[in-house]
């Protein structure tokens, strides 16, 4: 049997990039797979929809309902949560909060000094992306603490320990590390684990778009991605799927695990089953510091750097 077959997962933001590849991944494993997003159905205006990514669990072997939720709104979510009690009589054995609504945000401020952007980048960064993660949390602990069991990741990234997109880009994402790690407090009495998730440079439609704009290289996209350690966003969905498949998994509860990391802890690989290095491994670091070692990548030890080392020469911002 497939590990997560009978398992009843919920995807939020799945109509592409991130959240694709994680309800393909909770798919493959046999997951049945609640998807949310804005849009339903593919239009000549819209990158991604739900029922493409449907198209895609289901293929990839998993059971998908998609359902249309604008996670700005209260009121949709808890319709959402109380959809899945009733269809399911209570299950949900995960949650992953991966909705964001930032990106064109972050295009339109990049370069610019916080004080030259509205106050309402804020909230483009942080309303779906850190508060919109809280509210599904709750409705979602609401169903697991009953019945002592689930899994809530969320997803989160570098931005929360290096500047990378701004200021309000990098308050969210520690706010998100932070949350997940308060969650697992209250929450490891009942058996609930709460984790932050950090992918490392996901080579999604909007993140290779973005990389084109804003000029950091010319090469296409799959060399960008083979250059520098780019991953799939197919990786992040078996590394979670390993996650909710571990009968261990609370004593990780509480922590920012790294899913480069947790590939290789569970024998996971990418879509091209290979394993990308992690971005605190020497076998990133170094390549990224010294751009003539790139070609060479490779052959460089895969050891992570403790993070005390990374903190004395934060990465900064990508270049490509």
């Amino acid at each position: 049997m497939k590990p997560l077959a009978g398992k009843i997962a919920l995807v939020t933001g799945a109509t592409r990039g991130l959240g694709k590849g994680i309800a393909t991944g909770l798919g493959e494993a046999g997951a049945t797979v609640y998807l949310t997003g804005r849009t339903l159905t593919a239009t000549a205006d819209a990158v991604g929809s739900l029922e493409e990514t449907a198209a895609a669990v289901e293929q990839a072997g998993g059971v998908a309902i998609p359902i249309q939720v604008d996670h700005s709104d209260d009121d949709q979510v808890k319709a959402l949560f109380e959809r899945i009690q009733t269809d399911q009589a209570g299950q949900l054995d995960l949650l992953v909060n991966n909705a964001y609504a930032g990106v064109p945000a972050l295009k339109e401020a990049y370069g610019k000094p916080f004080w030259e952007s509205e106050p309402s980048f804020w909230d483009a960064c942080n309303n779906v992306g850190l508060r919109s993660h809280y509210v599904a949390s709750l409705y979602a602990a609401r169903l697991m603490v009953p019945r002592r069991r689930g899994l809530i990741c969320t997803l989160s990234s570098w931005g929360g320990l290096f500047y990378i997109f701004g200021v309000p880009y990098g308050v969210g994402k520690a706010a998100c590390d932070r949350m997940a790690a308060d969650m697992a407090v209250e929450l490891k009495p009942h058996n609930v684990t709460s984790l932050a998730i950090w992918p490392g440079i996901v080579g999604t439609e909007l993140m290779t778009q973005f990389a084109a704009e804003m000029g950091w290289g010319d090469a296409p996209a799959q060399a960008i991605q083979a250059q520098y350690n780019w991953e799939t966003p197919l990786l992040t969905g078996r590394v979670i799927a390993a996650l909710a498949a571990d009968p261990n998994s609370l004593r990780r509860s509480g922590q920012v695990q790294i899913v480069a990391e947790l590939a290789r802890q569970y024998g996971v690989v990418d879509a091209d089953d290979k394993q990308p290095a992690s971005l605190r491994s020497l076998r990133f670091v170094l390549p990224y510091a010294v751009p003539g070692l790139r070609p060479y990548a490779a052959w460089v030890p895969d050891l992570e750097m403790p993070w005390p080392f990374l903190l004395l020469g934060p990465l900064g911002s990508p270049k490509v």
